[in-house]
């Protein structure tokens, strides 16, 4: 069965309150088994999940490493303020979210919103993402999994790709473990993260810069398997262990 992949064009700049669900369902008819990517970004405004840098009063941690990465030390602070731990402080903020995800600057971001603002990331993307699907289904009718994805990049690689971040309607990796290939050889460790495939595909279609598409219907995807587990559980991550060594950032609180 072929896959269909629609972008979701023609939604209007996203406002604080705003019923995303029903200004996606204007833009595409959903059918059962629809998967729907939305940048994090989008679902921060429409949630009014911002905050003004006015309001941020930098403490003495976040004046030193403004200090030392260029950044303006209310960026920081709100960057600090949505951090669980660091992993580093310097050439850039590598932040640990209380929800497991590892960002850049806490995914905190200051493109495609008005001055002196800030989007964070859903506090709990899962939630995020099930809310959403739930209002789908009562604007549409049609029971669809739900992605919320977020441009990140990667260990041993230059540049971005989506990520996600949130998910509902799916288990985030299929499990292959236990299952044979071609040859009856028993596969022992192959876990596919089918999510974050997803999302790195909408990447794609939803571009960067101005392109204002910020959603993705993908149509056709067969079912699959597996788990919940994305986010290594701490003493598996032996890339996070190793900058935590080299680097004995202090903790946050």
């Amino acid at each position: 069965m072929p896959i269909t992949v629609i972008p979701v064009e023609g939604l209007p700049l996203i406002r604080p309150g705003d019923d995303l669900a029903r200004l996606i369902a204007a833009q595409v008819e959903l059918v059962d088994g629809d998967i729907l990517c939305v940048a994090s970004s989008v679902w921060s405004k429409a949630a009014g999940n911002l905050r003004s840098l006015d309001e941020c009063v930098p403490g003495d941690r976040a004046i030193a490493i403004a200090a030392k990465t260029g950044e303006d030390p209310r960026f920081i602070q709100a960057v600090l303020d949505e951090s669980e731990s660091l992993i580093l402080e310097h050439p850039f903020v590598l932040s640990v979210l209380p929800h497991g995800h590892i960002g850049v600057r806490a995914g905190v971001d200051q493109s495609n919103v008005d001055g002196g603002q800030v989007i964070l990331l859903p506090r709990d993307p899962l939630n995020a993402a099930a809310g959403l699907a739930d209002s789908l289904l009562e604007v549409s009718g049609a029971r669809v999994g739900v992605i919320v994805t977020d441009t990140c990049g990667r260990s041993f690689r230059r540049g971005q790709t989506g990520h996600a971040i949130g998910w509902s309607g799916m288990t985030a990796i299929r499990d292959f473990r236990g299952e044979t290939d071609l040859f009856g050889h028993e596969l022992k460790i192959t876990e596919e993260a089918v999510v974050d495939e997803i999302a790195g595909f909408a990447n794609l279609v939803m571009g960067e810069s101005d392109a204002g598409v910020p959603a993705v219907v993908f149509r056709g995807i067969p079912p699959w398997t597996g788990h919940d587990d994305l986010y290594w559980r701490e003493g598996e991550d032996l890339i996070r262990e190793a900058l935590c060594r080299v680097h004995s950032v202090r903790p946050l609180r």
